[in-house]
């Protein structure tokens, strides 16, 4: 899928190679994992919850530690009701079961009943949740102009910024997760054959068509930008840093947003958006739902048909904004 053929229509940035936020035993920051761990002595301790429920709740804790590490508030007494549906809502994505998220959403009450207790909130950022509309949620998306504003936001004459649009370009081109993105290896990309080898969820391998200008960008970006970074150092990671290492989800994360500043895009921007972005312009321009699944990665179809939900969402906005009877 090439960008240009599409129809018309600061936080210190760590470079550390992390885990990501789909394993639960990721580099949590100090006062998180304090968290996590004050929370198991209180179920052992207080609760005294079955070996099985405690190591589901500490397991989904975790979790959810990881991701807000990666993509919420930082000072936990700012956590929202709109957080864990965000929350919620990737995991979904990210295909797990229903009953998984009813589950993870069990564990959270406690945990934020016992955060509540401990005076590391100030208010029940769970109350009210309903189970059935978070998993459900529709996922966030920019708009082709958002995205185009986005992908061109990245300042080419550096390094850095080289590096940076070409990894926003291959994400929306290829839909990959980003965990899928940062631990992109060069024997993985096939940019003469047009196609990115892509090792998934469940040891799943797929391959996904890179259009033009996504080839254009990482090959500028490979011949130029990355040799500049490594200065010498040697890694199989395609996007890197000047530590030589791979780049982290944490890191991109930061820098996504930092550039979706710079163009007055008026929503908080995820990676995942990014791929939500993907399939929704695709399905909007006549793409099928099975090529979309494929390319997605995703193991049932049922995750990727809340993408025609978004377009009949879409649909009926312009009809209600434009269509004189609507």
């Amino acid at each position: 899928m090439g960008r240009a053929k599409m129809p018309k229509k600061p936080e210190k940035i760590v470079d550390d190679q992390a885990a990501s936020t789909e394993n639960p035993r990721k580099i949590l920051k100090v006062k998180y994992r304090d968290m996590a761990r004050n929370f198991q002595d209180f179920l052992i301790v207080e609760c005294r919850m079955s070996p099985k429920t405690l190591e589901s709740y500490s397991h989904d804790v975790r979790t959810f530690l990881a991701w807000i590490q990666d993509c919420g508030p930082q000072n936990p007494k700012a956590w929202s009701r709109q957080d864990l549906v965000d929350h919620m809502a990737y995991l979904r994505e990210e295909g797990f079961a229903a009953i998984t998220i009813r589950r993870h959403v069990a564990g959270l009450r406690t945990f934020a009943r016992f955060l509540l207790r401990e005076g590391d909130i100030d208010k029940d950022f769970t109350a009210d949740i309903s189970q059935q509309a978070t998993w459900k949620r529709l996922p966030k998306t920019l708009s082709g102009d958002e995205v185009e504003k986005l992908l061109a936001a990245p300042d080419e004459g550096k390094p850095e910024g080289m590096r940076d649009g070409a990894m926003l370009e291959l994400l929306y081109a290829t839909g990959m997760r980003v965990s899928e993105l940062v631990g992109l290896k060069i024997s993985q990309l096939q940019l003469d054959a047009g196609f990115s080898i892509i090792h998934g969820k469940g040891d799943k391998t797929r391959l996904v068509p890179v259009g033009d200008v996504a080839k254009e960008r990482t090959r500028n970006y490979l011949e130029i930008a990355r040799p500049a970074l490594l200065r010498g150092k040697v890694t199989d990671f395609v996007f890197v840093t000047r530590r030589g290492g791979g780049m982290t989800r944490q890191a991109f994360w930061v820098r996504l947003n930092m550039w979706a500043l710079s163009t007055e895009i008026n929503q908080k921007v995820s990676p995942h958006m990014l791929r939500h972005s993907f399939a929704t312009h695709l399905l909007q321009h006549g793409a099928d739902l099975r090529a979309i699944q494929e390319m997605l990665g995703h193991a049932d179809i049922s995750t990727t048909e809340v993408y025609t939900q978004i377009d009949r969402d879409s649909l009926r906005k312009s009809l209600d904004e434009h269509h004189p009877r609507g």
